[in-house]
């Protein structure tokens, strides 16, 4: 009997036709995607464990997966998502409170930035920054006020003669003695008058009483848009009266300020005030930027001279041991303020038109920026200013003296 033929390929018969034997798998077939074997899709997970979840999506703390199977899960389970809801609200109560005092040059950069990109028509004059800085964050200080912080106790506090005064008011009696004595620059610009046609003659002291008295009942949170929409008038009205303006004369009643000066003054007390408001409602508040607050120890310095001539003139302080002609040296104290926004003076001791010279130095001060600006709006005395202290003891202490002088209510 004869075997099967032997065929020439590697199939076999089978009903319906040959079929082919496949051959040996090679590594090649292994990196084919059509031979890898599919994973089976997982289950999803289980209501325990979307609920275990939530306290960690409140957080913001799941991945990308488990946040999505949560959010999908709160679409369907009612029980879940009031959870959610709790949680997300008890997470809201853990994050610290933001501060309403914004960086003392935040303000400037956002300027900067922003004027860089799309520079300002009409710039505001750079004497004129300070006071609009400090308008803009005392009014962010306001803006969350209730009426019972309108109405807190303030006590303004200055230097007069040789004693130091206070006088108690509100939070809304500050407001309204800042918005009259800015009137003061108002009428100087021919805007109108804050105290309408009744305003006193005379300086911030009267003009303050005046209106304090006016009303049958004290000031209130109202009295916040009048002063701040006065200031935003005065910022646009010497934007737009182009240069020399800031020569024009603003008189204070006992002494005048050339306009420039005058914003300058009143950006310090606007500060000054604010620090008075803020430590009345247990509230911290930040110093000025730096040169902002160098402009304002500048402005100081410079009144100096005249303030001791005035106390001289008074009896208040020792006698000129050595009067020169107008613009010749004469007897100088070296004012060194440390600190931000700090620098050197010269303070002419004998004559305001004396000039400070170096070789007659005759006494030293150092102080601190932040504790000068203190000495300067009364609220330290003179004897208690922590001063570092060289040479003439008589000349120092006049010294110190004329700068507490410079505040007033």
């Amino acid at each position: 009997m004869n075997g099967p033929a032997e065929s020439s390929d590697d199939s076999y018969e089978v009903p319906g036709g040959p079929m082919r034997i496949p051959g040996p798998r090679g590594a090649a077939d292994d990196l084919d995607p059509r031979h890898a074997p599919q994973p089976l899709p997982l289950p999803p997970p289980s209501h325990a464990v979307l609920k275990s979840l939530l306290g960690a999506w409140a957080l913001a703390a799941c991945s990308a997966e488990e946040t999505q199977a949560v959010e999908d899960h709160l679409t369907e389970c009612a029980p879940c998502a009031e959870e959610a809801l709790r949680l997300r609200d008890a997470v809201g109560l853990l994050h610290p409170e933001e501060t309403l005092d914004l960086k003392p040059l935040l303000r400037s950069r956002v300027l900067e930035d922003c004027l860089g990109k799309r520079p300002a028509r009409i710039p505001v004059p750079v004497w004129a920054n300070p006071y609009d800085t400090e308008t803009a964050r005392l009014d962010a200080l306001l803006q969350d006020f209730g009426d019972s912080e309108w109405h807190t106790p303030v006590r303004l506090k200055w230097f007069e003669e040789e004693r130091r005064r206070s006088h108690r008011t509100t939070v809304a009696g500050v407001i309204g003695h800042l918005l009259t004595v800015d009137g003061l620059i108002a009428g100087a610009l021919g805007l109108d008058d804050p105290l309408g046609t009744d305003a006193p003659a005379g300086g911030p002291a009267a003009r303050t009483e005046h209106f304090w008295k006016a009303s049958a009942y004290p000031a209130t949170r109202r009295i916040r848009e009048p002063w701040r929409e006065q200031g935003h008038t005065l910022v646009r009205t010497v934007s737009f009266a182009g240069r020399g303006v800031a020569e024009l004369s603003v008189d204070y009643g006992d002494f005048a300020l050339p306009l420039g000066d005058a914003f300058l003054e009143r950006a310090f007390e606007c500060w000054v005030h604010a620090w008075d408001i803020a430590d009345a409602v247990d509230y911290p508040y930040e110093p000025p930027s730096g040169p902002h607050l160098h402009g304002m120890i500048d402005l100081a310095a410079r009144l100096l001279p005249g303030a001791l001539a005035a106390r001289r003139r008074a009896g208040l302080a020792a006698p000129a041991r050595g009067l020169v002609a107008a613009g010749a040296p004469g007897r100088t104290l070296h004012l060194e303020i440390e600190g931000a926004g700090g620098g050197s003076w010269d303070i002419a001791l004998d004559s305001p038109a004396a000039k400070p010279s170096a070789d007659r130095t005759v006494a030293e001060i150092a102080l601190d920026g932040i504790e000068f600006c203190q000495l300067a709006a009364g609220h330290i005395a003179p004897e208690d200013a922590a001063a570092g202290q060289h040479g003439d003891r008589e000349a120092i202490r006049d010294v110190l003296f004329a700068a507490a002088s410079l505040s007033r209510m």
